[in-house]
Protein backbone atom coordinates (compact mmCIF):
# COMPACT_ATOMS: atom_id res chain seq x y z
CA UNK A 1 0.00 0.00 0.00
CA UNK A 2 1.20 3.48 -0.77
CA UNK A 3 0.47 6.28 1.69
CA UNK A 4 0.15 9.76 0.29
CA UNK A 5 2.06 11.69 2.93
CA UNK A 6 3.17 14.96 1.39
CA UNK A 7 0.22 17.01 2.68
CA UNK A 8 0.48 15.52 6.16
CA UNK A 9 4.19 16.25 6.44
CA UNK A 10 3.55 19.80 5.24
CA UNK A 11 0.82 20.27 7.85
CA UNK A 12 2.82 18.79 10.71
CA UNK A 13 4.19 22.26 11.32
CA UNK A 14 0.70 23.13 12.54
CA UNK A 15 1.29 20.98 15.62
CA UNK A 16 4.88 22.13 16.04
CA UNK A 17 6.57 18.78 15.58
CA UNK A 18 10.20 18.81 16.63
CA UNK A 19 12.74 17.60 14.10
CA UNK A 20 13.67 14.59 16.25
CA UNK A 21 10.05 13.45 16.30
CA UNK A 22 9.73 13.44 12.52
CA UNK A 23 11.68 10.16 12.34
CA UNK A 24 9.18 8.57 14.73
CA UNK A 25 6.25 9.78 12.63
CA UNK A 26 7.82 8.50 9.42
CA UNK A 27 8.60 5.12 10.98
CA UNK A 28 4.96 4.66 12.02
CA UNK A 29 3.81 5.70 8.55
CA UNK A 30 6.24 3.13 7.10
CA UNK A 31 4.76 0.51 9.43
CA UNK A 32 1.29 1.45 8.17
CA UNK A 33 2.51 1.10 4.59
CA UNK A 34 3.90 -2.37 5.36
CA UNK A 35 0.98 -3.74 7.42
CA UNK A 36 -1.92 -1.87 5.82
CA UNK A 37 -5.32 -2.55 7.39
CA UNK A 38 -3.84 -5.14 9.76
CA UNK A 39 -1.90 -2.47 11.70
CA UNK A 40 -3.55 -2.30 15.12
CA UNK A 41 -3.04 -0.84 18.58
CA UNK A 42 -0.88 0.63 19.89
CA UNK A 43 -0.03 2.16 16.49
CA UNK A 44 -3.42 2.46 14.81
CA UNK A 45 -7.11 2.00 15.42
CA UNK A 46 -10.35 1.98 13.44
CA UNK A 47 -12.61 4.82 14.55
CA UNK A 48 -15.78 4.54 12.46
CA UNK A 49 -17.04 4.28 8.89
CA UNK A 50 -13.63 3.38 7.45
CA UNK A 51 -11.83 6.25 9.23
CA UNK A 52 -8.66 5.19 11.06
CA UNK A 53 -6.19 6.92 13.36
CA UNK A 54 -2.43 6.65 13.65
CA UNK A 55 -1.60 6.92 17.35
CA UNK A 56 1.68 8.66 18.12
CA UNK A 57 3.07 9.97 21.40
CA UNK A 58 5.46 12.88 20.87
CA UNK A 59 7.09 14.72 23.73
CA UNK A 60 4.33 13.60 26.08
CA UNK A 61 1.52 14.68 23.74
CA UNK A 62 -0.94 12.35 22.05
CA UNK A 63 -0.80 13.13 18.33
CA UNK A 64 -3.26 11.56 15.92
CA UNK A 65 -3.18 11.40 12.14
CA UNK A 66 -6.48 10.38 10.59
CA UNK A 67 -6.57 8.37 7.38
CA UNK A 68 -8.60 6.09 5.15
CA UNK A 69 -7.94 3.38 2.58
CA UNK A 70 -9.10 3.62 -1.02
CA UNK A 71 -8.87 1.65 -4.26
CA UNK A 72 -7.25 -1.32 -2.44
CA UNK A 73 -3.71 0.07 -2.80
CA UNK A 74 -3.79 3.54 -1.29
CA UNK A 75 -3.71 5.03 2.19
CA UNK A 76 -4.79 8.66 2.34
CA UNK A 77 -3.55 10.55 5.39
CA UNK A 78 -5.79 13.54 5.95
CA UNK A 79 -4.62 15.63 8.88
CA UNK A 80 -2.79 15.59 12.21
CA UNK A 81 -3.97 17.02 15.50
CA UNK A 82 -3.07 16.88 19.16
CA UNK A 83 -5.56 14.83 21.16
CA UNK A 84 -6.63 16.64 24.32
CA UNK A 85 -9.68 14.59 25.37
CA UNK A 86 -10.32 10.90 26.08
CA UNK A 87 -12.12 10.37 22.78
CA UNK A 88 -11.41 11.62 19.30
CA UNK A 89 -13.59 14.70 18.79
CA UNK A 90 -16.46 13.98 16.37
CA UNK A 91 -15.50 17.16 14.49
CA UNK A 92 -12.13 15.62 13.58
CA UNK A 93 -13.80 12.44 12.29
CA UNK A 94 -16.35 14.50 10.33
CA UNK A 95 -13.53 16.57 8.84
CA UNK A 96 -11.91 13.37 7.57
CA UNK A 97 -15.21 12.12 6.14
CA UNK A 98 -15.65 15.39 4.23
CA UNK A 99 -12.06 15.23 2.98
CA UNK A 100 -12.57 11.60 1.90
CA UNK A 101 -15.74 12.43 -0.03
CA UNK A 102 -14.03 15.32 -1.77
CA UNK A 103 -10.90 13.28 -2.49
CA UNK A 104 -12.83 10.37 -4.01
CA UNK A 105 -14.78 12.78 -6.23
CA UNK A 106 -11.57 14.30 -7.56
CA UNK A 107 -9.34 11.22 -7.94
CA UNK A 108 -9.91 7.80 -9.40
CA UNK A 109 -7.58 4.81 -9.16
CA UNK A 110 -5.78 5.56 -12.45
CA UNK A 111 -5.10 9.18 -11.45
CA UNK A 112 -3.63 8.05 -8.12
CA UNK A 113 -1.45 5.46 -9.82
CA UNK A 114 -0.20 8.17 -12.18
CA UNK A 115 0.63 10.43 -9.20
CA UNK A 116 2.64 7.65 -7.56
CA UNK A 117 4.46 6.85 -10.79
CA UNK A 118 5.43 10.54 -11.20
CA UNK A 119 7.33 10.31 -7.91
CA UNK A 120 9.41 7.30 -9.00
Amino acid sequence: MKPLISNVMFNLSSIHVKIRNQAKILSIIALLEKKGPSLSRPYADLLEDGIHELRIKLSGKQVRILYFFCYQNFIILTHPFTKTTDKIPPSEINKTKILRTDFLKRYNKIQLEDLINEDI
